[in-house]
């Protein structure tokens, strides 16, 4: 597996992620050696979802409006319905994904987290997976979707659901030890 030593990864959330979408890339990301931190435009903790009632709080290490892009080699967005739907609406958010994006830097999103990326307006012509819901979703906003655990398109890596963690997780630490993709 990829050492990520000196690597600096950030995970952007809301209040209403996927527990397990965050703990589980996170756990694993700090395990290969990464510095992680959690970016929301909320100060202090915010609340998980889990499976069907709200679950853990966590920290949050940096509000969005006190990072930038450039801070970070890589970016993770956790899915949970709330989450995406509310990072969605907010323009600093969309521009700080699309700085990752636009770079070639690594984003991994997994669920309802690749919602976030059809607001970039930058997806059309790449292929990944999400939660099933979207499908329709992603291919209106140029798209190829495909049904598979993990999907990489140049450094952009999707996942299904909870059940595609380890290779999401796995797929996530290789496209970081790998760097910046050319666009």
């Amino acid at each position: 597996m990829a050492t990520l030593d000196n690597r600096k990864v950030a995970i952007l959330t809301e209040e209403g992620f996927e527990q397990v979408e965050l703990t589980s890339p996170r756990e694993a990301l700090i395990a290969a050696g990464a510095t992680v931190d959690i970016i929301s435009p909320q100060s202090g903790k915010i609340k998980a979802w889990d499976q069907d009632h709200w679950g853990i709080e966590v920290d949050v290490d940096k509000t969005l409006d006190s990072v930038s892009p450039d801070d970070y080699d890589a970016l993770v967005l956790p899915g949970g319905v709330l989450n995406p739907d509310k990072l969605r609406q907010n323009k600093d958010a969309v521009a700080f994904v699309s700085a990752f994006l636009d770079e070639g830097k690594p984003v991994a999103a997994i669920c309802h987290g690749p919602q976030l990326l059809i607001e970039t307006g930058m997806i059309k012509g790449r292929t990944l997976t999400s939660y099933p819901s979207l499908q329709t979703d992603l291919i209106n906003a140029g798209a190829s979707w495909v049904d598979q655990e993990v999907v990489t398109d140049n450094g952009l890596v999707t996942s299904r659901t909870p059940a595609d963690l380890d290779a999401f997780n796995k797929k996530t630490i290789e496209e970081i030890g790998e760097g910046v993709h050319e666009q």
